[in-house]
């Protein structure tokens, strides 16, 4: 098992440094807020630029409410400039986004999504695509490929409606919520629609008590139990609700609930 950070908006400086205190202390990813303020891409080059090994990402990112190509290519960008570290959440967004001109009906946001989601792939390959959707269209274009191969991994959101079903078992890896027993039903429904060779990975956010080993370690592996690859820790609660930045600094510090 792997895990990770969830950030909530920190300005850039306090990310390039958080992120740093947090490969010192054994996690395997920072992944951070993209909503609004500070630029994820941009934060994210930065803290490419000031760590050597830690995966990087949003949390997530609402791919209808931004031009596909245009995060193809930052994301691209940044695997080239990380020497591959790059991974790429998405998702619908939240209700909230349609204060930012995106649609508020949640089935065209979801095929907006897909369509997003071909587009990314199609420009990761490099080669020359034309694309005519419902939402999208281009003519003629020749994307970046990524460092990674065969791709950036993409992470979607799954739960046990028919069609995240559908879309998990065509990418990477999927984010589910729920008690373990819940995220082992739904991955095996994902499972029984995908065709594609390549390991899934099951990604579930939560929070653990940084000062108790045992007690963190337990429930982390009652997922791990039912195939959860990543264990993403939610300092964006509690942490940073108590204690602010020093906080947040202090649960990084003592490091992920790894099991022994």
């Amino acid at each position: 098992m792997r895990y990770g950070l969830a950030f909530p908006y920190v300005d850039a400086h306090t990310f390039i440094e958080l992120s740093q205190v947090a490969e010192a202390a054994g996690w395997d990813g920072v992944f951070y807020w993209d909503g609004g303020g500070t630029d994820p891409w941009v934060a994210l080059t930065a803290v490419a630029m000031h760590t050597e090994c830690v995966r990087l990402g949003t949390m997530v990112t609402p791919l209808p409410r931004q031009q596909p190509w245009k995060v193809a290519s930052e994301a691209s960008t940044l695997d080239h400039l990380s020497k591959g570290r790059v991974i790429l959440p998405v998702g619908l967004g939240v209700i909230d986004l349609e204060k930012m001109g995106i649609v508020k009906d949640y089935k065209i946001r979801a095929k907006m999504l897909d369509e997003g989601l071909e587009i990314v792939d199609r420009w990761w390959s490099g080669e020359p695509f034309s694309y005519d959707g419902v939402y999208y269209q281009i003519e003629e274009a020749s994307g970046m490929p990524s460092l990674q191969t065969p791709r950036i991994p993409i992470w979607v959101h799954g739960s046990e409606k028919q069609s995240q079903l559908l879309r998990a078992a065509r990418w990477d890896g999927v984010k589910m919520n729920g008690t373990p027993t819940q995220i082992q039903k739904d991955r095996q429904a994902i499972m029984a629609h995908r065709t594609i060779a390549a390991p899934l990975d099951i990604i579930t956010e939560g929070q653990t008590p940084g000062d108790d080993h045992e007690k963190a370690a337990a429930t982390v592996r009652s997922y791990a139990q039912v195939g959860v690859t990543w264990w993403i820790e939610a300092i964006w609660d509690t942490p940073q609700s108590t204690g602010g930045v020093d906080g947040m600094r202090t649960r990084i510090r003592q490091g992920p609930p790894r099991i022994e």
